[in-house]
């Protein structure tokens, strides 16, 4: 028992307290000191475990827990926010899908006006040319029946002076208007 107390108060002390069975033993390999190094290190032990299974150990537990909240918040409202985005991106694609078409049905419209006004003004410059046109025959016809008009009278009155220079006789203008007539309609039929 007295090597028990020995080596509880050299535990304690941490002083080496030398017997005389082995002076040149290292402590902790001398076989009297084991049962007080046992008891050390069970005594040791069971604060410690105590200490950890009382204080530490839940608090690390809290701390991970709270850190696996945490991250399965984290995740969430990723998760969230993940369909928040595919559901606008999926509406800004449908915008764009119903512009495209409201775009596509005005420029349809707008063509299709535009070529309305375009016909429409083409049928007004054709009716304007048409009628210049007509009004521009009528006047070539007019031009043309005066012209032979005066065909007509300047043949007559150059025949009746060649007829008078050739023959020396006088013609009426009637006489030589009935020959110039017979001389066109035989040409035309022949």
């Amino acid at each position: 028992m007295s090597t028990l107390l020995l080596g509880v108060v050299a535990a304690t002390t941490g002083e080496f307290i030398p017997t005389a069975a082995a002076p040149d033993a290292f402590p902790p390999f001398d076989p009297r000191t084991f049962s007080a190094q046992l008891f050390w290190l069970a005594l040791s032990f069971g604060a410690l475990y105590f200490l950890m299974a009382r204080i530490a150990l839940p608090r690390i537990g809290e701390v991970i827990e709270e850190r696996r909240d945490r991250i399965q918040r984290d995740l969430d409202e990723a998760a969230r926010m993940k369909m928040e985005t595919d559901a606008a991106l999926k509406a800004y694609e449908q915008s764009m899908a119903d512009a495209r078409g409201k775009a596509q049905g005005l420029a349809k419209e707008t063509r299709d006006k535009l070529a309305a006004q375009t016909e429409a003004e083409r049928h007004r410059v054709e009716a304007q040319l048409n009628a210049k046109l007509v009004e521009t025959e009528k006047r070539i016809a007019e031009t043309k029946t005066r012209a032979l008009t005066s065909v007509d009278e300047i043949a007559s009155s150059t025949a009746a002076d060649v007829v008078a220079a050739l023959t020396g006789k006088q013609v009426s203008a009637d006489e030589v208007r009935q020959a110039l007539a017979k001389t066109r309609a035989a040409s035309r039929a022949g």
